[in-house]
């Protein structure tokens, strides 16, 4: 793997846990609209990643497209109201290591999420300092590959690395072209990456030292 110039991080099981927040914006618009659906934490948390129509179609199999579609926009507003409220768990060493590499490489964030989920986080976060610009799926509706390239020709990057949790970020790294490095403390599992860390700190010391 080339040394990289920049870093481009996903966000839910990579930065922060949010799956509570997350399954309360669920719950309180069913709730709000009378629909006898309850999700439960476990069984969100298992979708984390995921595109936000494989999504809609799990949890709302029953519905039509433009149903889901319609009640998913409902979701993301509670999620704008939510977030800065609850909030959620930033990893240990996150923020901290987050301020180092931001010295020595261009950081983004790229995650499936609705629009202005990420700017949310990184407000809540308190890293806004750190990182240069991000991309989220609600923007384009496109997958991770796309916005990754997206985001390569934006800001000229050469020789990026994409950091995630799952196996399905790593499938996308690769359709990009990009090295996959996966964390092992988030929401997924995978045997296909170029490196892996147990926890932000060991991967931070690691990118600091290259």
């Amino acid at each position: 793997m080339q040394k990289p110039d920049s870093l481009i991080f996903d966000m839910d099981g990579t930065l922060w846990d949010a799956v509570d927040v997350y399954t309360c914006s669920w719950n309180n618009v069913f709730n709000e609209l009378g629909v006898d659906i309850v999700v439960e934490r476990d069984n969100l948390a298992r979708m984390v990643g995921w595109e936000g129509k494989k999504v809609i179609a799990e949890i709302m199999p029953d519905f039509d497209d433009d149903r889901r579609t319609e009640i998913y926009g409902l979701v993301a507003q509670q999620r704008h109201q939510l977030i800065p409220e609850m909030g959620g768990t930033l990893y240990q060493g996150v923020k901290d290591g987050l301020k180092q590499l931001a010295t020595k490489y261009d950081l983004f964030i790229l995650s499936n999420c609705a629009k202005g989920i990420i700017q949310l986080f990184i407000d809540w976060a308190g890293i806004g300092d750190y990182i240069k610009d991000e991309m989220a799926y609600g923007v384009n509706y496109m997958p991770k590959n796309h916005n990754i390239k997206l985001l390569m020709e934006k800001h000229g990057l050469k020789n990026p690395v994409y950091i995630g949790d799952t196996e399905g970020d790593g499938e996308q790294s690769r359709l990009a072209g990009l090295p996959y490095v996966f964390v092992t403390y988030g929401f997924g599992s995978t045997e296909d990456y170029d490196l892996k860390f147990d926890n932000f700190t060991d991967f931070t010391d690691h990118f600091m030292a290259l």
